[in-house]
């Protein structure tokens, strides 16, 4: 019997037929935003909100494989040198391969591939073929161990799954310690620097404050990111368990800074590096910062 085709949940294509429908009429509004109708949205979002659906709290933290019967397997990564494909398979509780997906932040799912000393991180949007391998072009550029971390909603549900394995890619490895303390709570890729405004908490209904700047310390414009104004995931520093927090509410613009808040879920205390993804002036900048939880 053939399996069906990948498909969008009927929630996702209705978002995406809306989404188009912005894309004709509002394509200037963009802030940047290619013209993708899988990624075109208004910032801020209507009513100071920060475009993104509400969905529940993560469950794993991608230091397993298998998460509520859902299993990621036939792994592969490319070597060190070189560009080439990442891929693997989400199977579903009945063993089969897991098909149909509910977007989250405009995308069926999110694969983060991780340096398992948090030096290196990237952040992929695999495609997904028939027999349900999900494949991404992605550039190691350094030999070690690696994590590649997978979050997805199954089609019928709102709660993300996080999923994960750590591979070995031959060569000589050279471990970096990451930073703490706080110098390392700033953080800047030659045009946009982002510093921290507070310690993290433990708790389901946490605020974590960032401030964002340019190089001369003027404030930045924030264009649309995955249907967002920003998207921030992030790793304890001493367990490597996967963190993903949303912003809540439109960016600040201060004399200081534009000051992003985000919704965290903290369960242990400890330093985390948070890695902040944000399109300034069209183009995608990434930069981290090592964020201290009380506990």
């Amino acid at each position: 019997m053939s399996r069906p085709s990948p498909r969008r949940s009927h929630r996702a294509l209705g978002a995406g037929l809306t989404a188009a429908a912005l894309a004709l009429s509002l394509g200037a509004c963009s802030s940047g935003e290619p013209a993708d109708p899988d990624r075109i949205v208004l910032t801020p979002a209507k009513d100071g909100g920060s475009g993104v659906q509400p969905v529940g709290n993560p469950v794993g933290d991608g230091t397993s494989a298998d998460v509520e019967g859902y299993r990621m397997t036939d792994v592969r990564l490319p070597g060190a040198t070189g560009i080439g494909d990442v891929s693997f398979r989400i199977l579903a509780p009945s063993g089969e391969p897991l098909l149909t997906y509910t977007e989250e932040q405009t995308k069926l799912l999110h694969l983060y591939v991780v340096r398992d000393d948090l030096a290196q991180f990237r952040h992929l949007h695999p495609t997904l073929a028939a027999d349900g391998t999900w494949t991404a072009r992605v550039d190691l550029g350094s030999p070690g161990r690696w994590r590649v971390v997978a979050e997805f909603i199954p089609e019928g549900s709102t709660t993300p799954l996080v999923v994960g394995i750590t591979l070995r890619v031959a060569g000589e490895e050279t471990r970096v310690d990451v930073p703490r303390g706080e110098a390392a709570e700033t953080g800047d890729d030659g045009v946009v620097r982002a510093r921290l405004l507070a310690s993290g908490e433990i708790g389901p209904n946490g605020r974590l404050r960032l401030r964002l700047t340019d190089a001369d310390g003027e404030p930045v414009a924030l264009g649309s990111y995955l249907g967002a104004s920003a998207h921030l995931t992030g790793f304890a520093v001493d367990s490597r368990g996967f963190v993903h927090v949303h912003p809540y509410g439109a960016p600040e613009v201060t004399d200081d800074g534009t000051v992003l808040t985000f919704h965290t879920v903290f369960t242990q205390p400890g330093d985390y590096r948070l890695f902040l993804q944000v399109r300034v002036d069209g183009l995608l900048h990434q930069v981290a910062v090592t964020a201290p939880v009380a506990a």
